[in-house]
């Protein structure tokens, strides 16, 4: 079950003239000679279409249509989306499997998916635009940037009130909230007391924190004086036509948000996010996130000098995972040769064959998602999924469409070693 878009179709005198419904199936009929055939699966292909890797190869539609479809079917992926962005424009994008269940109804290129953590990278793209603005300083302590102390918001009453004891706490700034190295856990209700602490000294060590990102909103809602969804539509989402994009669920986009299955593809979530966290509320779908990529390496979301901030190495990971797990020590060797590091919301490679990359994931019930992006080369890869089984198709998908040494999938946890251990 797909649905499938290209680049190719949106030539001069390529007129999209209606959608057709076939069964389960939604396509989206073309006029042009030559126009694209359908298969008996309702795939849409041109036979001689290619995308680009990194390195100039190409891999035709046809053999990227099956590749998807065998790992959909492979790994029990409830739904999938794909976009892939060549030379700075959408060059194919396509969708797999199902939107909802019962009754069945196909995933689109418009179903709408939570994207999870890749918010932050949006939101980070967001605060950066303020730091253009000169409306949030980087270098400045939170402390001071926030109108009353944090243990005094009723939100973070009691899992700030260790916190705000620290005096390191005074030393924290936003650049360290946006790298992930404020010290700051990944969430308070990880701790055993459920209340944040510093686990090191502030901007000295890479440790992952959705709290820090959440924290940076608080901040940013105080000092423009409106809450972060409001704030981003108007000064983010809506300038790019980022319009099946949101920071809380709207019920226009109901009839097209996907639900989210387990690892068995039984239901566990209708997508309903609210309130607004710059963690990860946002709902999106790939293309969407392609054309925020592709405005973000032209130049279109943040000055050069801005955007060349946000993606500058920041800290470097001494870590074997992104996420350490217990007896871990020292530096994965493959981080090491790719030369990953955290920027401003954005994981980082510096050194690879292709030259620099960044990238960001999302992990939630029911959610895998990643985008990585090469800016030399203008392109990016786009995956979105329902399911708890997505992160399968992630190695081999990026392997394929971009190459290898285009993530580092062993520090992400990526491999079928690592997948296999988070199911025992």
């Amino acid at each position: 079950m797909v649905v499938e878009r290209h680049n190719l179709l949106k030539r001069p005198g390529m007129i999209p003239t209606m959608a057709l419904h076939i069964g389960a199936m939604t396509l989206l009929a073309m006029t042009d000679v030559g126009s694209p055939r359908v298969d008996h699966h309702g795939s849409h292909f041109h036979s001689d279409s290619t995308v680009r890797r990194l390195d100039g190869s190409t891999l035709s539609v046809t053999r990227a249509d099956s590749l998807v479809r065998t790992l959909v079917a492979q790994h029990h992926i409830t739904g999938l989306q794909i976009a892939v962005v060549n030379g700075g424009r959408l060059a194919w994008s396509a969708a797999y499997g199902l939107q909802n269940k019962a009754p069945d109804r196909p995933l689109t290129t418009g179903s709408i998916l939570w994207a999870a953590s890749i918010t932050k990278g949006v939101f980070a793209a967001y605060a950066m635009q303020l730091v253009e603005r000169g409306r949030l300083p980087l270098d400045t302590p939170v402390v001071a940037l926030l109108q009353t102390p944090l243990d005094q918001v009723p939100a973070y009453k009691e899992s700030a009130s260790a916190l705000v004891k620290d005096p390191r706490w005074a030393h924290v700034t936003p650049r360290m909230l946006l790298s992930h190295s404020s010290g700051l856990a990944n969430f308070a209700f990880l701790e055993p007391d459920g209340r944040m602490q510093l686990h090191h000294e502030p901007g000295t060590a890479y440790r992952y924190s959705g709290d820090g990102l959440n924290i940076l909103q608080l901040v940013i809602e105080q000092r423009e004086g409106q809450k972060l969804e409001v704030l981003m539509e108007q000064q983010l989402l809506q300038p790019l036509g980022m319009s099946s994009t949101t920071m809380i669920h709207r019920a226009p986009f109901t009839e097209r948000m996907a639900d989210r299955f387990g690892k068995e593809e039984q239901f566990l979530a209708a997508t309903r996010r609210s309130p607004a966290r710059a963690a990860g509320s946002m709902v999106s779908t790939a293309e969407d996130l392609a054309h925020f990529g592709i405005a973000l390496m032209q130049g279109r979301v943040l000055g050069e000098r801005t955007r060349a901030e946000m993606l500058r190495p920041q800290i470097v990971p001494n870590t074997q995972h992104e996420f350490p797990m217990p007896g871990d020590t020292g530096t994965n060797a493959e981080a090491k040769r790719l030369g990953v590091a955290y920027g401003l919301g954005w994981g980082l490679m510096t050194t690879t064959p292709h030259g620099p990359g960044f990238f960001k994931q999302g992990h939630g019930d029911g959610a895998q998602t990643l985008m990585v992006c090469f800016a030399r080369q203008q392109q990016c890869l786009v995956l979105m999924t329902n399911s708890d089984n997505g992160e399968w198709a992630f190695a081999p998908l990026v392997k394929e469409f971009l190459g290898s040494d285009a993530l580092p999938v062993e520090w992400m946890s990526y491999t079928p070693d690592a997948l296999r251990s988070k199911t025992n």
